[in-house]
């Protein structure tokens, strides 16, 4: 994969010259590769009708063979009617395509796009072609303009990992509903679908199939070009997911209730200087992720499950308490997994996170933390990658119950999986960073992170503090009377 996003690349900066920026070059990719793929798994887009602006109705061949076939100006004029045709569509179609345009000026330089989109089988790939096209191009943009492309990325075998122990199955249960409130490209709603696909080999009953691929799958993101992916991306797993574009924690929340939600909220602090305006949430912070705690605790039916990924500094910083308090009074939050170092390089250096598991409607009477970043080296991206085997002991250690109830063992002091009371977390303000294995790799001259990620550690532990600062403030602004 990365090979081809190298080929693409390179491309990219001729693209430049022709006035495409980076975005818009990756946004047109996603286009082409989706007419490819389609093409791959047999999707027909032969005959596309649609109506123009003089009223009349058009027939256009939108399929990939048609574009490939053509050169010269009429290869951008085609490419053109394609999205055109495709935008006009009801459905899917019509949202994955809404508001496309080509952006290309050189029929040399789309007609190249085409050959080295080509040249490839996108659908034997064992990634998420899309997903891992975009996420390799982002990064080096991110490079160039120093800007992160991690809000829209969450590892897959991290992703894979947790819908194993989750188990998001919605056969023979109506209304069984499966949501990603901050879904990115789709990373999870996909792997969602592939894990229960693995399981059933696409054997569904006749009275599971419609439902499973049109009513099961939910998300939302902020940022439109995510989105379109994640519509991509299950459309071509014969999925039609309910995916809006908003704002989930400061707009009004969907009526909306879910039995499963598997989510990573975005990193950082970036546009959280103001608490959301939300009846439903007990506790009032500008903390973004604490504030997505709050949201997917509110969103579940009773008896459902979710599980969040959350940086270290959610279990600690001023008002992680009192949110976790109320959570563990409304959920049984049976499990934390401390996630090794380095989980999200190169997209997040430095942020220490942790994945959260909980069941509402039951209140917390323990609470097993599983330490998978003591005495781990570090992940990189060449010489230490993150793998299924990171979280091989984690799943064995996690039970056969998605909602954490397996027997468990102990592993003491020494070992990596222990469980704390109700009375050990009140002791502690609700405090969840618990630790007891001594990390010796930290001691280890040779071990320690990259002086890039210790900078981004600081960076991530400094920015908890402006957060509890902003708390602070706005306590004392409120008391004076003075308007916030």
């Amino acid at each position: 994969m990365s090979d081809i996003v190298n080929k693409l690349w390179g491309f990219c900066h001729q693209m430049r010259h022709d006035g495409i920026d980076y975005g818009d070059y990756i946004e047109q990719l996603t286009y082409l590769l989706f007419l490819k793929m389609s093409d791959e798994k047999g999707i027909e887009l032969h005959a596309i009708s649609w109506v123009n602006e003089k009223h009349e109705t058009i027939t256009t061949d939108c399929s990939w063979a048609a574009l490939r076939n053509k050169s010269g100006t009429a290869v951008l004029y085609h490419f053109s009617e394609v999205l055109r045709a495709l935008s006009s569509q009801q459905g899917m179609l019509g949202d994955i395509f809404a508001q496309s345009k080509n952006q290309f000026n050189s029929p040399v330089s789309l007609k190249k796009i085409i050959g080295l989109i080509d040249d490839e089988e996108w659908t034997g790939l064992d990634v998420d072609v899309k997903g891992a096209a975009f996420e390799g191009l982002l990064e080096k943009a991110a490079s160039e303009g120093k800007k992160g492309a991690g809000q829209y990325f969450t590892p897959r075998v991290l992703i894979q990992s947790i819908v194993r122990v989750m188990q998001p199955d919605p056969r023979g249960k109506a209304d069984f509903k499966i949501c990603d409130p901050a879904c990115g490209t789709g990373g999870f709603l996909v792997c969602a679908y592939e894990w229960l696909f693995g399981k059933t080999k696409g054997a569904f009953d006749r009275a599971d199939a419609k439902r499973i691929r049109t009513s099961t799958y939910y998300g939302q993101d902020l940022v439109a070009r995510p989105r379109r992916l994640a519509l991509m991306n299950l459309y071509l797993h014969n999925v039609e997911p309910q995916i809006r574009l908003g704002d989930t924690i400061y707009e009004p929340p969907g009526a909306d209730k879910f039995d499963v939600i598997l989510t990573n909220p975005p990193f950082g602090t970036k546009g959280a200087n103001q608490a959301p305006d939300r009846e439903d949430f007990t506790i009032e912070t500008s903390n973004k992720q604490l504030n997505f705690v709050q949201h997917v605790v509110n969103s579940l039916k009773p008896g459902g499950r979710a599980a969040m990924v959350l940086p270290d500094n959610c279990l600690f910083e001023g008002k992680a308490g009192e949110v976790f308090e109320i959570l563990m009074q409304d959920c049984n939050l049976h499990t934390v997994l401390r996630l090794p170092r380095g989980t999200f390089t190169p997209y997040s250096q430095g942020v220490k996170a942790n994945v959260i598991f909980f069941q509402k409607g039951l209140p917390t009477e323990t609470t097993w933390i599983f330490d998978a970043r003591s005495n781990v080296p570090g992940i990189t991206k060449k010489d230490r990658p993150l793998s299924a085997q990171h979280f091989a002991e984690f799943d064995a250690a996690y039970g056969n119950d998605p909602n954490g109830r397996s027997p468990r063992i102990d592993g003491g002091e020494t070992g990596r999986f222990r469980p704390f009371t109700l009375a050990d977390i009140k002791g502690r303000d609700y405090k969840l960073d618990i630790t007891w294995l001594k990390d010796e790799s930290l001691e280890d001259g040779n071990e320690l992170p990259d002086p890039q990620d210790l900078a981004a550690e600081a960076i991530t532990e400094l920015e908890a503090v402006v957060d509890d600062l902003r708390e602070i403030i706005r306590l004392i602004e409120r008391e004076e009377g003075v308007e916030v």
